[in-house]
């Protein structure tokens, strides 16, 4: 009993959590809105251009171009985004019958866009896993989302009717916001030796959670401008935080168990764990609002409560891994 009390007492949560719940909470209290949600979206387009500069700096170009010709470790994971996904979001057609028609497609909706980018490298990265296979894969599934999510929506919403469009644009903020600012970082690295000393210090090892909590702050502030939980009973919200948290930690589980079996290394595993288990919100959003003709309402609202609950679970064991594994091993 005493060993348990003192346990409880010495316990210092994560940085990485505390800022995801500082985020939601602030959101609660102060969310962003008009100009100041303007400024905040320049905020975390600086901090992630940062951070992926920071990433293109610490990493060497052999462990880069690695990243890029590791071909099963992409399919692997584009597998799980845009295979196992989906079927799991067709599995769950029963619900519409307990949650709606319009929860349940927004269940199946956020089983059909791409995974994150951002927090997928983040988490990656934190935990110690393969980095440059990360940015490859996570990027990768932006891109072909485009393409990939519209089309299985068309195939699997019935209420997806017309006015769907494919924002192409996407390919313009990834490589501006992302991959632009790797590539500088690896020439910088190359160019001015200093920045890679700089890259690895201690003090830059807290842009990525920083980045994290950012991120949370804008998403959850922006849900709660558009009114999208005041659109649902608290019962629906809880059933669906629920449900999620079991969805995150099936995907956790199977994404770990077929990476052994398939022979992959500590560092990959980690990579295919949170690239094959996470959706974008940031991609999510703007694809429902071009894809749904009548407007995305509910539908947006399951992928929303997603992408809270993801962070956190993935948070949680991110600094698990950070913690057992002392060294870079891929």
């Amino acid at each position: 009993m005493r060993n348990f009390i003192d346990r409880i007492l010495g316990y210092r949560p994560d940085l990485l959590i505390v800022l995801i719940v500082l985020g939601v909470i602030l959101a609660l209290i102060f969310p962003a809105d008009g100009t100041f949600a303007d400024v905040m979206d320049w905020v975390v387009k600086i901090v992630i251009g940062v951070l992926f500069f920071l990433y293109g700096a610490r990493l060497s170009t052999r462990e880069a171009l690695n990243g890029l010709m590791h071909w099963r470790l992409h399919l692997l994971i584009l597998a799980f985004t845009f295979l196992l996904f989906p079927l799991i979001g067709l599995a769950l057609m029963p619900l519409q019958h307990a949650i709606g028609e319009d929860l349940y497609q927004g269940i199946l909706f956020l089983s059909l866009v791409p995974s994150t980018v951002q927090s997928s490298v983040n988490f990656t990265s934190i935990a110690k896993g393969n980095v440059p296979g990360a940015i490859i894969s996570a990027s990768a599934s932006n891109l072909i989302g485009v393409f990939v999510t519209p089309v299985l929506v068309l195939l699997l919403m019935s209420s997806a009717g017309g006015g769907l469009t494919i924002d192409t644009s996407v390919f313009l903020d990834i490589a501006l916001q992302l991959l632009a600012p790797f590539i500088v970082g690896q020439i910088a690295r190359a160019v001015v030796p200093a920045v890679q000393t700089f890259a690895k210090a201690k003090p830059t090892s807290y842009v990525d959670k920083i980045s994290i909590g950012l991120v949370v702050y804008v998403a959850f502030s922006e849900g709660i401008v558009m009114g999208v939980w005041s659109s649902v009973s608290w019962v629906a919200i809880v059933g669906i935080i629920i449900g999620s948290v079991v969805l995150v930690w099936i995907m956790l589980t199977v994404t770990s168990w077929v990476a052994r079996k398939l022979g992959f290394n500590y560092a990959d595993q980690v990579a295919i764990q949170f690239c094959g288990t996470k959706k974008s919100l940031a991609s999510g959003l703007p694809m429902a609002t071009v894809m749904f003709s009548g407007g995305a309402g509910l539908i947006i609202v399951p992928l929303m409560i997603f992408h809270q609950v993801q962070l956190m679970m993935c948070s949680v064991r991110a600094a698990k891994y950070e913690a057992t594994r002392p060294e870079n091993t891929w």
